[in-house]
């Protein structure tokens, strides 16, 4: 690859790795109210157990035997997989025995699953564009399912014609950091980034119309806390 594509490339993946690491964070104000009210309110532990699963597969797509030339990739969603286990860690301390049986039992899940898809793609594929092709597709089926949830938020937008339930900041920073990873996947062209980050960057667009169609809408006093509508998914 010509080395100013390759030095820009780097650039775009340095500068994804900081708008990544902020979507990261910002689960913190949610964590934090947890922690000082000591109780979980309304929120859910449910999208961090699925932002924890699409970490562990971009993790494993960007291992060198998978897809060389990732280590980008690699060190953010390592970060990220850090950030959702301590975030994990308030839901689990501040709930309720029930609630905590179903978090356990679906981490056991995931890593039984993560453990599958490991040993399955390095019995099963020899070569690094086999291994590429398998754990890139789960990735993206990953990334789509975790970046599909604002679905619901966005019908209820348009039923209460409120924007309260949209955080600017939030889809404004998902938006960009979907547009930043798409142009990193298409300098060396990475099929598996590009659709995930492109659906990503859609989903945020349509979203911030919403924000800006609805922004002199009612505000209805039964909203939803917008740090519990977090989507924290990179690459």
């Amino acid at each position: 690859m010509d080395q100013k594509l390759l030095l820009i490339r780097t650039i775009l993946g340095i500068i994804g790795n900081v708008t990544s690491g902020a979507l990261f964070i910002s689960p913190a104000p949610t964590v934090y109210r947890i922690i000082k009210n000591k109780s979980v309110e309304g929120f859910h532990p449910w999208p961090y157990h699925a932002a924890l699963m699409n970490c562990f597969m971009w993790v494993f797509y960007a291992m060198p035997f998978v897809h060389p030339h990732s280590v980008l990739v690699m060190t953010i969603n390592s970060l990220g997989i850090c950030l959702e286990l301590s975030y994990l860690v308030v839901f689990f301390y501040y709930n309720n025995g029930k609630t905590r049986g179903k978090m356990a039992g679906l981490l056991v899940v995931e890593l039984i699953a993560l453990a599958g898809i490991v040993a399955g793609t390095l019995i099963g594929a020899h070569t690094i564009e086999k291994r590429t092709k398998i754990v890139g597709s789960l990735c993206v089926v990953f990334g789509i399912i975790l970046y599909g949830s604002p679905l619901s938020i966005m019908r209820t937008v348009i039923k209460t014609k409120s924007a309260e339930y949209l955080p600017g900041w939030l889809i404004a920073s998902g938006f960009s950091n979907g547009i930043i990873w798409a142009a990193y996947a298409c300098i060396r062209f990475d099929i598996f980034i590009f659709v995930s980050n492109g659906v990503g960057a859609l989903l945020s667009l349509v979203q911030i119309i919403l924000k800006v169609i609805y922004r002199n809408g009612p505000k209805p006093s039964d909203t939803k806390p917008s740090s519990e509508l977090e989507i924290q998914s990179v690459v």
